[in-house]
């Protein structure tokens, strides 16, 4: 740009020289810059041509960008700080990382998964009902050593359960089933992961953080997705028609439930209460999430190492798509609590009801939850 103006003098707004009459300048973010600091002091963008200071370059030696490209396209390995285009960034546990910190890392923490991680499902038992669990724990840390004992006792002779962080937990990890039978459930090592658990030191009940969360296979409600929404409409109402009760059941706050595994809100038909949860307002953190394609999660119950609490609470489930299966809905509206839990016969479910005063009222010797 050749500076023509004869009325008043440019001066280079970096280093002040007066710029002659017959001397070429540029602008550099709306700024008059001579020729001289142009060439010393400003660069080029590589991805979008913009020319900037060389001082507010990013990037490395290879590549120069500006802010803006930079942030909304490049980020940098969080170990080696490698600049990295965000389509060839890992990322693991929230941080991102070049392939070769990647991999190491991975190698180095191979027992727990990052919270996305979702491998191929091994279905373990001869049903049609299938139960998924994520079941939380914490205060023993984020730690490959104990995630290696407790995976040593659950997949000795077949991979039944992996492992995954989880950032709602403040220093602990996830244990996440493979869909299992309600009866591999029953034969499965919990009793040894759970003892196991606790003497490293982890808790579940006994945090504010943990959760016991229990998916169902969709499938297993209708022979199509019409029949499955009709029992997944009765569901949401047994569940709202016993919000109280199960509230008691799952051990948690209504601050920790409206926070993690909110309600619906009662409406006068199950529809209705299906329709407004299709309008997805919770999002997953409702007491039963409908947000998976193939199953549907049961959120609200506080997390355990307590074995008795455990098989109960996935009894109770199988109890409430029992009846949603079987029952009308006007069938539901007529049963009561106390009807519901007459017909239960597993004897955990009805030692933990007795427990929570929710099957009859007496008194009776109950272990402490962990």
């Amino acid at each position: 740009m050749e500076n023509t103006n004869n009325d008043n003098a440019l001066y280079c707004s970096r280093c002040g020289a007066l710029i002659g009459e017959d001397e070429d300048y540029e602008e550099v973010n709306g700024r008059i810059v001579c020729m001289e600091c142009y060439e010393q002091h400003t660069t080029t963008c590589e991805r979008c041509g913009e020319v900037i200071w060389t001082d507010d370059s990013y990037g490395d030696e290879y590549t120069t960008l500006c802010s803006n490209c930079y942030h909304n396209h490049y980020t940098r390995c969080s170990c080696c700080d490698a600049l990295l285009h965000e389509d060839d960034a890992y990322h693991l546990d929230g941080y991102d990382y070049c392939s070769d910190c990647y991999h190491e890392e991975v190698d180095r923490n191979r027992s727990i998964h990052d919270y996305g991680y979702k491998p191929e499902p091994i279905f373990y038992g001869d049903s049609k009902r299938y139960f998924g669990v994520e079941l939380e724990i914490d205060g023993a840390g984020k730690d490959s050593d104990n995630a290696d004992e407790l995976l040593a006792i659950a997949n000795k002779d077949e991979e039944h359960i992996y492992i995954k962080g989880d950032g709602s937990l403040d220093d602990g990890m996830e244990l996440v089933t493979y869909p299992m039978s309600l009866d591999c459930h029953k034969d499965f090592q919990w009793d040894e992961i759970m003892k196991k658990a606790i003497y490293l030191g982890y808790r579940s009940h006994q945090t504010s953080t943990c959760g016991l969360h229990v998916h169902v296979n969709r499938d297993c409600l209708g022979d199509n997705r019409d029949e499955q929404d009709e029992t997944i409409s009765r569901i949401l109402y047994f569940v709202e028609h016993h919000w109280n009760e199960l509230l008691k059941f799952s051990r948690r706050s209504e601050y920790a439930m409206n926070r993690w595994a909110s309600r619906y809100g009662y409406e006068n038909s199950a529809r209705a209460i299906l329709d407004k949860a299709k309008k997805g307002n919770n999002g997953r953190y409702a007491a039963v999430n409908l947000m998976n394609y193939a199953t549907i999660e049961f959120r609200m119950f506080r997390g355990t190492l307590k074995l008795n609490t455990f098989l109960a609470t996935l009894e109770l489930v199988n109890a409430i798509i029992d009846t949603a299966l079987y029952y009308s809905e006007e069938g539901l509206h007529k049963l009561s609590w106390s009807e519901f839990v007459s017909n239960i016969k597993e004897p955990e479910l009805i030692q933990y009801l007795k427990e929570r005063k929710l099957y009859i009222n007496e008194n009776i010797d109950t272990q402490e939850e962990m």
